[in-house]
């Protein structure tokens, strides 16, 4: 090694040593005669002490190489922030091993730079030492599910990265053959079908660290590509699952914040979840949940809310605690949030002695004093409520809670609420196809009761699917998978796959099913969003060391770009022009 010490190592044992540090000039000190010199890598920084003839070769971020005596600091100059605080290094000889040109930005945890700027120069965001705890962080998570799921006797096993196509969700991303003219590859948006042959094949219990590729919009916690923690257990129910989880998760959450987790995480099913939190990943940190008012105002007078209950739809609300200050224009501004969800409107009720607010004198004095007894406000708080059809109604307030919980500071730092969400619907009503649709895939088993006339009311149909949810962000998706051919064909058929089609994109998994595989299910779940959300952030770029950018775009190398031609031309491909159109709605 060029080095005989990292920059974070030295202490007062190594007093009166002479050493050898590599690392980036990170800041510069002049005192005309002498310098001072920060010397910084991976494992923190050093503080060097240089002459006048050694400065030259001390340019802030670059590479050097100093040989030095270890001195202890005098008391006054003890720095107790870092590990090498209570000595500093008196340089004998300064090696400049690569400069550095101008920088972009400051290599300093606070910086003013745009998040375009920092992905382009990723490689210099990363030096920041923020972002290399968070890289580390995410490291030493990864250690901990691991060695969580190979106590368990799992086994880490890869599966392909050119797959077939089997478009479903997402769009594919597609790479085509230079051998087999006119054929394509796809890049897995997850393992599913593979890990699922993996159960027929005997390896009862699996799990990798997956790479997953979606072409679908980028959102905050969403990337093109992402890393999946994929794991799939043979003869289980799902509680079999969920215990395992619960040890990898608890192991990473012991291991890195030094935080016990209660197990069992608490079980809710979907039909309790969506009256309450209005939303599937509910965030249990804060209270505000979803209040029923239907039966308080089904004859209150006021011909909306009437209407609303008698033809099925639903009213109700959440208590603003503290909000009864809120003027008109505040208001306004939640009610055009919820709106933005589909809820046709927002009625406030401040509580005071009594109910005020626009909507009192329309409504009987029964009906506005079963609001606010139902409601169990207080007097300072407000009463927000919305009516419409069940689904809107609960996923409007669900948001609407999630955005006054920032709001008003509601959520407290620190704290960590895992839950499962169980029994989702198997189905759901594709409104634009006028047909039935999974709600998560159609590779998940009904639950018993079901399976033998499911196609008779798909709506009622609840299947072995499950989520687990951290602080309101969805962490993953399972089930118990249908491991039987002829209910895999069922349920394709239901969803409008005939056996051709069905066989033409899942073959290979349909033919695996006729070798005797044993009942199975398991669990995805985004790494990513689990590093972000452990460590409290909000955007996933954060804890990836080179994510693409919001337009899709990997900035640091410029991809996707243009082929060359002789590329092309071997893979026998030809690039159309963009219809006029479609560009002019792209510019707009």
């Amino acid at each position: 090694m060029l080095r005989s010490h990292t920059c974070g190592e030295l202490n007062k044992n190594h007093v009166g040593q002479t050493v050898t540090l590599c690392g980036w000039v990170r800041s510069l000190r002049d005192h005309k005669h002498f310098a001072f010199v920060d010397l910084a890598d991976r494992y923190g920084w050093t503080q060097v002490y240089l002459n006048t003839e050694q400065i030259t070769e001390a340019k802030k971020e670059s590479f050097v190489k100093v040989v030095g005596e270890v001195k202890e600091r005098p008391p006054e100059d003890v720095n107790t922030k870092i590990n090498t605080g209570e000595i500093e290094l008196t340089c004998q000889k300064i090696e400049l091993i690569a400069a550095c040109k101008q920088l972009p930005f400051e290599i300093f945890d606070e910086i003013d730079a745009r998040e375009e700027t920092r992905l382009k120069y990723r490689f210099l965001d990363i030096r920041r030492p923020i972002m290399l705890s968070r890289l580390e962080f995410r490291s030493k998570v990864a250690r901990a599910i691991r060695n969580g799921f190979e106590d368990l006797n799992f086994l880490e096993v890869e599966t392909p990265l050119l797959v077939r196509s089997t478009p479903e969700g997402s769009r594919d991303f597609v790479v085509p053959s230079r051998v087999h003219h006119g054929s394509f590859y796809a890049l897995p948006q997850s393992p599913q079908l593979y890990k699922q042959m993996f159960m027929i094949a005997g390896i009862d219990r699996y799990y990798q660290f997956a790479r997953c590729f979606r072409d679908e919009d980028a959102r905050r916690e969403r990337q093109l590509v992402h890393t999946q923690i994929d794991m799939e257990m043979a003869l289980v129910r799902p509680e079999d699952v969920f215990t395992a989880v619960e040890t990898a998760i608890s192991r990473a959450f012991k291991e890195t914040l030094d935080i016990e987790l209660k197990t069992p995480f608490p079980r809710y099913s979907y039909d309790e979840v969506i009256p309450r939190w209005g939303i599937d990943k509910p965030d249990l940190r804060f209270g505000m949940e979803l209040i029923d008012f239907s039966s308080d105002v089904a004859q209150s007078g006021f011909q909306i809310f009437e209407n609303t209950v008698a033809s099925g739809g639903v009213v109700k609300g959440i208590v603003a605690e503290g909000c009864a200050g809120y003027s008109r224009a505040q208001v306004a501004k939640l009610e055009k949030f919820a709106q933005t969800f589909q809820a046709k409107g927002l009625m406030a009720f401040k509580v005071k002695e009594n109910l005020e607010g626009s909507l009192v004198k329309k409504m009987s004095p029964e009906s506005v004093q079963a609001i606010k007894e139902t409601s169990q406000a207080k007097e300072g708080d407000l009463i927000l409520l919305t009516a419409g059809k069940p689904a809107i109604v609960h996923r409007a307030l669900g948001e609407l809670r999630n955005h006054l919980a920032r709001e008003l500071n509601l959520i407290p730092e620190g704290k960590h609420e895992l839950l499962w969400v169980t029994d989702f619907p198997l189905f759901e009503w594709d409104e634009n196809l006028e047909s039935w649709a999974p709600m998560h895939h159609m590779f998940s088993m009904p639950r018993p009761e079901f399976v033998d006339n499911f196609e008779e009311d798909p709506a009622a149909v609840r299947g072995e699917l499950y989520d687990l949810v951290l602080n309101g962000v969805e962490l993953g998706s399972g089930s118990v998978r249908i491991s039987l051919p002829e209910i895999q064909k069922r349920v394709m058929n239901l969803v409008g796959l005939d056996e051709a089609e069905a066989h033409r994109r899942f073959g290979f998994l349909l033919d695996a099913y006729h070798y005797a595989g044993p009942p199975h299910g398991g669990i995805g779940i985004g790494f990513d969003n689990l590093v972000m959300t452990m460590l409290g952030l909000d955007n996933i770029r954060d804890v990836i060391a080179y994510p693409n950018a919001s337009n899709g775009m990997f900035l640091y190398d410029g991809s996707p770009g243009p082929l060359e031609i002789d590329q092309l031309d071997e893979l026998h491909l030809q690039v159309k022009e963009k219809p006029k159109k479609e560009e002019e709605n792209e510019t707009s």
